[in-house]
């Protein structure tokens, strides 16, 4: 009898544990494919102005749209962050989230901004220097958030990893999603609505796969008490 009650006491708190996971993942996803969705519009809106525009410089301008996009998703994910990691600063996650987002449209800047340069490179060289650039530019969100998550969570050092894989996925989604509908000659409201379809998939699918590594982060390193408190919220 005591064995079957200590067997159904397990049961019953891994489903309790499951609902939680499952409640803060959902909270995540909503949360943050809310906010990047939204802070993805400021620097699409620098993009379209632009190139309407000869006068401004272009790197400056997507570096400040980028911080703001970071500064939105970061404000996102630090709602949610707050149930779970009651200590974690929220200034220091948006402004960090925001560096991050800053120097990721910085880095993506760079092929193009240095064409000149890297064209005279050697092919070896110059794939060489864009794998680095990719993984700096996927990483640099994780690497910085990761500064503020290590003071809270034991192997916060996935979060750099789950980060990198949740951007690459999502921008291949982007790009599977807009490169197949946008046509030379299409006016600016298609090509925007098009721009803003693709905006939203990259945000569901990068919610997504950051969502699943925080919940297993999470639950990896003795933290099921507050994602079961965070499920209750």
């Amino acid at each position: 009898m005591a064995t079957w009650s200590r067997r159904h006491e397990r049961h019953g708190r891994h489903n309790r544990d499951a609902t939680a996971e499952t409640a803060l993942f959902q909270r995540w996803v909503a949360s943050v494919t809310a906010g990047e969705f939204l802070g993805f519009a400021v620097p699409a809106a620098a993009g379209a102005l632009l190139s309407t525009s000869t006068s401004l410089p272009p790197l400056p301008v997507l570096a400040v749209a980028g911080a703001a996009e970071g500064a939105i998703l970061g404000w996102a994910q630090a709602r949610v962050l707050r149930r779970v990691l009651v200590d974690l600063s929220p200034t220091r996650w948006v402004a960090l989230t925001a560096v991050g987002a800053a120097v990721a449209w910085l880095l993506g800047m760079l092929p193009s901004t240095l064409r000149g340069m890297w064209s005279q490179w050697s092919p070896l060289a110059a794939g060489a220097a864009g794998i680095v650039l990719a993984i700096l530019l996927l990483s640099s969100i994780g690497v910085v958030q990761w500064w503020e998550l290590r003071r809270h969570l034991q192997r916060a050092g996935r979060w750099v990893g789950g980060n990198a894989i949740g951007w690459l996925l999502g921008l291949i989604a982007f790009f599977a999603v807009t490169s197949p509908l946008w046509r030379p000659g299409q006016g600016p409201s298609i090509v925007a609505a098009i721009g803003i379809l693709g905006g939203l998939v990259m945000a569901f699918v990068v919610a997504a796969v950051t969502g699943l590594t925080l919940v297993r982060l999470l639950a990896g390193t003795g933290s099921g008490a507050h994602i079961s408190r965070a499920g209750r919220g």
